[in-house]
């Protein structure tokens, strides 16, 4: 009976009475030193570098060359032994070191420089998703239009940052 590898990372399982477990062992924490804290050096890279550090790792472009054909979309970790791949799960978050942003894995696609949910500060919410879009002030009985802008400034501001819709 051959040892079926993790359900989440693929990594490698032992069997009882296995030989050379050490490589086994060896292989899965190889990867999950790739995927556990993630931080790449890049993102969307189809080539490998001509000289990596032991530990640099990559997020794979789409159309990989050299080494990573056939790897597109993974993560490419640089280690003693040469090149690791690991497949990508739903929810996974990185560092894009070249970015200064993360990127997300979702739905079979990374996606860059997106944050998902809601901002709190002391237990306030501060930011959730997007509202509706506020109509510009018009009318009244008396035009203040020092007020008036600055309360367009202020929907315009709104609009910018992607708070409410643009209307």
């Amino acid at each position: 009976m051959t040892a079926l590898p993790t359900p989440r990372l693929s990594l490698p399982l032992l069997e009882p009475g296995q030989a050379q477990k050490e490589m086994f062992h060896n292989e899965a924490l190889a990867l999950l030193d790739i995927a556990v804290q993630a931080s790449v050096v890049a993102a969307m890279v189809n080539a490998p570098p001509a000289a990596p550090a032991i530990g640099q790792c990559w997020i794979i472009g789409t159309a990989p060359q050299g080494a990573w054909v056939g790897q597109a979309g993974k993560l490419a970790g640089w280690t003693e032994g040469g090149w690791r791949f690991l497949a990508p799960r739903d929810g996974m978050r990185i560092w894009v070191a070249a970015d200064q942003a993360f990127a997300l894995h979702s739905g079979g696609t990374w996606y860059q420089g997106r944050t998902y949910g809601r901002l709190f500060i002391e237990g306030h919410q501060v930011v959730g998703p997007r509202a509706a879009n506020i109509a510009e002030p018009t009318g009244g009985a008396t035009v203040d239009a020092e007020a008036r802008r600055a309360i367009s400034a202020v929907v315009q501001t709104l609009r910018q940052h992607g708070l409410i819709e643009v209307g």
